[in-house]
């Protein structure tokens, strides 16, 4: 990699300005995200499994169908019965 011969000071300030004003935002996004699954627990609901569902519901239906197949494949030769 060659060494720049010249550094534009502002270029980089507005870069690094711009990705910390992202981080910002991504951390203020995830403290509502985490209080929203705060008051999904407090109405009763099980985080873990809403997790998993947001998770699938990012699959393409092939891929979530595949997962299925071999939850039940693998709880199946485990003598586990899944309904």
């Amino acid at each position: 990699m060659t060494k720049p011969t010249s550094i534009a000071p502002d270029v980089i300030r507005s870069f690094i300005e711009r990705i910390e004003r992202q981080e910002e935002e991504k951390k203020a996004l995830s403290e509502d995200i985490k209080d929203i699954f705060a008051e999904a627990k407090s109405s009763g609901f099980d985080v873990k499994v809403l997790r998993e569902i947001i998770k699938m519901r990012k699959m393409e239906e092939h891929e979530r169908q595949e997962k299925e197949a071999l939850i039940d494949l693998y709880a199946h030769a485990l003598g586990m019965s899944r309904g």
